[in-house]
């Protein structure tokens, strides 16, 4: 709800809701502030809550809030539903994922394991968009470039009360398969919430290092959320076409981590988790010569493979370095709980500052601006990498299942 519609239907949402770029970035930067304080309590959370029920009621409360998004509400009231966002899909809903993802891929399928999550992830937000494009398409009056603001609006009111209706039944769906054994829950349960699992946990070199490395992948995937923005500002593509941009990019995912986890189960994953960095750099280099323009669109495509295959391959890696990394399973939510305080800031920062570069430099150098500063955090990215590998080369990991 608050990520794959604005991905898929940026330039229909800037114009439904009446906002700025800079406007859309205060929204994500108060999921971003919201999301902070989640990542630090939530953590510990999932190492006392059995998954499946956390997860549930996320599901379910953050499709509530799909609700009042339909509704058109003010600039003020789209802040504070961010906020509650930031709640229900962080507090409750991300460690517990990223914990059953660790247990369920064992000792030898990290890779696998987090490659088919976020790949997984990719392919439901991919049939999100391309079931979005269908209804935005479906209930539109006339020709798109045509239509009317409050035709546009009340078919997009479509494309969220029933994205709201999927996810609460994905909800129910959780709650009553998603379930363990008692012996299972116990091995991976903590008796009681300490502050003891922080320390423990902020003594693990690893922890920091995935600190920066996340940082610099999850600006990565924020960035390509303007794919579908350029397509229209820069390509001169229509809104439905523009969409679909974005749900290419979404079906494109689930190819690139899925692949990318069989590869890194094959040698080291924080390897390929360099490698990743690597065409990160190269993609957003290509994006912010200028060389991208309405008669090059071959070119344009081929730019956004190259851009998506490193930012989507360095998301579905970064977690499966855990067990490399020597971090406790039984404590894995409190890892990652820290883990993302730092490197899910961008939620913080990356829209306002793509926004601000967007809005006050417009049209093609905006563009060239943000995938600038892509290539920039996809370099530190890329020492951070070369450093965790080069610190857990010289150790091996705890026999922690």
């Amino acid at each position: 709800m608050p990520f794959v519609l604005k991905r898929v239907f940026r330039s229909t949402v800037l114009d439904v809701f009446e906002v700025t770029n800079l406007e859309l970035g205060t929204l994500n930067a108060v999921y971003g502030v919201v999301a902070l304080v989640s990542y630090l309590f939530g953590g510990p959370i999932a190492d006392k809550y059995p998954p499946r029920k956390l997860i549930g009621f996320a599901l379910w409360a953050t499709a509530l809030g799909g609700l009042i998004l339909a509704s058109y509400p003010s600039l003020l009231t789209l802040r504070i539903l961010y906020g509650y966002w930031g709640f229900t899909t962080i507090f409750l809903f991300w460690a517990p994922m990223i914990k059953a993802t660790r247990v369920w891929g064992g000792k030898t399928s990290q890779g696998k394991a987090f490659g088919f999550l976020d790949g997984g992830r990719g392919l439901v937000g991919a049939l999100f968009g391309a079931l979005g494009v269908f209804i935005f398409s479906l209930f539109i009056i006339g020709v798109i470039e045509e239509a009317a603001l409050v035709d546009r609006k009340e078919a997009f009111k479509y494309v969220i009360l029933i994205s709201s209706g999927i996810v609460s039944l994905i909800g129910v769906l959780v709650w009553f398969f998603m379930k363990s054994t008692d012996e299972n829950e116990k091995e991976i349960l903590i008796e009681k919430i300490a502050f003891s699992q922080i320390t423990t946990v902020l003594k693990i070199p690893s922890v920091w290092l995935l600190m920066l490395i996340i940082l610099c992948a999850y600006v990565g995937y924020k960035t390509t959320d303007i794919f579908s923005l350029y397509a229209r500002e820069v390509m001169l593509l229509d809104e439905v076409t523009s969409a679909q941009i974005g749900t290419f990019l979404l079906f494109i995912r689930p190819v690139i981590g899925i692949t990318i986890g069989f590869l890194a189960d094959r040698s080291k994953t924080t390897l390929w988790l360099m490698i990743s960095f690597i065409i990160s750099i190269l993609g957003a280099l290509l994006f912010a010569s200028g060389i991208i323009n309405p008669s090059t669109t071959s070119l344009f495509f081929m730019g956004i493979l190259i851009t998506a295959t490193g930012v989507y391959a360095a998301r579905a890696l970064y977690f499966a370095t855990m067990q490399e990394g020597s971090i406790p399973l039984v404590l894995t939510g409190t890892a990652v709980g820290m883990m993302s305080l730092i490197g899910f800031t961008p939620d913080i920062f990356a829209d306002l500052l793509s926004g601000y570069l967007l809005d006050n430099s417009p049209g093609e150098t905006g563009h060239q601006h943000v995938f600038m500063m892509l290539a920039v955090f996809s370099l530190i990215g890329f020492i951070a990498s070369f450093a965790f590998y080069r610190l857990n080369s010289k150790t091996t990991s705890p026999d922690d299942f």
